[in-house]
């Protein structure tokens, strides 16, 4: 009787230890992180082995022959038609003029350029990988080619090609001059374009970039599988006496 008293008491006492042990054991590991359960709001895509890698991965869109081709005929009057309506709205709400010296990022062979010129702004550019006279110039939007404080008005939609989104947006205030505007066309909602570097999932981002401008508006758009437009304003330098 004695011996069969014992082992309930026995296991007992195990199954206490026991559980202490695995309590103590897991109040011991690391916790996991919210911020790494979270979807960051901007990936890079990762597959580039170097600087030279990326640029040739997106050499092979801008060179394409048969992209090129479409973008020279079957796609020029209608990018032009719809650039120009875009640009048009902007000039009567104030945010671009006939005035504004402009420049378009990744601007391939010039549609958006030659839309600006069209609804008045006429001291336009573009800059991409591969020139294209005499709308587009030869530049890399992680390295503009262009003085600080050149332009008045920015426009691009490539910004999921930047591999460094924060250079990418650097260049752009660095030649903005101050209350000069920027418009970014992204897409928010699919991932579309197989050479793009970066995919963003909302505007957050674009907030901690533009760290030298204040936000002006974000609206829905149709602009050729983009579907967002983010509009910053430079805020004015502080000058020092």
């Amino acid at each position: 009787m004695p011996m069969k008293t014992k082992l309930p008491l026995l296991k007992y006492i195990i199954t206490i230890v026991s559980l202490s042990f695995l309590l103590l054991f897991f109040s011991h590991q690391p916790r996991r992180s919210k911020t790494l359960l979270t979807r960051s709001d901007l990936k890079i895509r990762r597959g580039y082995t170097s600087y030279d890698a990326y640029i040739q991965r997106q050499l092979n869109k801008t060179l394409n022959p048969k992209l090129r081709e479409i973008w020279m005929t079957r796609d020029w009057d209608r990018k032009i038609h719809v650039f120009s309506r875009f640009f048009h709205e902007l000039k009567l709400q104030n945010l671009l003029s006939n005035s504004s010296k402009s420049l378009c990022i990744g601007a391939r062979v010039g549609q958006e350029v030659e839309a600006l010129r069209r609804v008045g702004v006429s001291d336009s550019i573009g800059i991409d990988l591969v020139p294209s006279p005499p709308l587009v110039l030869k530049g890399d939007f992680h390295h503009q080619p262009f003085d600080n404080e050149t332009f008045d008005f920015e426009f691009s939609n490539v910004f999921d090609h930047a591999l460094y989104p924060r250079k990418f947006v650097a260049e752009i205030e660095r030649t903005l001059k101050p209350r000069g505007v920027c418009v970014l066309h992204v897409a928010l909602s699919k991932r579309a374009d197989k050479y793009s570097a970066n995919d963003l999932y909302s505007v957050k981002p674009l907030l901690r970039l533009f760290e030298k401008s204040e936000l002006v508006r974000v609206r829905k758009v149709d602009g050729f599988g983009l579907d967002t437009e983010v509009i910053f304003r430079k805020k004015n330098t502080i000058q020092h006496s």
